[in-house]
């Protein structure tokens, strides 16, 4: 199943590769977990998950991104890396991009290391 990328990941997107990260896959996903963005961080490989909100009303973005979702981006990077073992020895990182407001003016908050360890 094949699911087409929200706007605030192209903008994710755009804001990452500007400051020097490649993309490798987008919204790579298994049984069980999906990443919006894998990159390439110099030799890291990094895991993206991109969260928007218009609103803080039910929390920031960032916020949104709870034990739960942390436990279905580890699996869904354990399967990516299953399946592309060359990479498996590169160190790597889970960020959050968290975009806040509308999209055309969006405040952009990007948190290197968001999750660590596996939950």
């Amino acid at each position: 199943m094949t699911r087409h990328p929200h706007p605030a990941e192209d903008l994710a997107l755009s804001h990452l590769e500007r400051r020097g990260l490649m993309l490798m896959t987008r919204n790579y996903a298994c049984r069980g977990g999906e990443i919006d963005l894998i990159m390439q961080d110099g030799a890291t490989l990094v895991f993206v998950e991109v969260r928007h909100r218009t609103g803080h009303q039910f929390g920031t973005p960032e916020e949104t991104v709870g034990l739960g979702k942390q436990r279905r981006l580890v699996l869904a990077a354990q399967h990516y890396l299953a399946r592309n073992p060359a990479l498996a020895k590169r160190p790597m990182r889970f960020d959050v991009v968290a975009l806040s407001g509308p999209l055309a003016r969006a405040e952009f908050r990007w948190i290197r290391n968001a999750i660590t360890g596996s939950g």
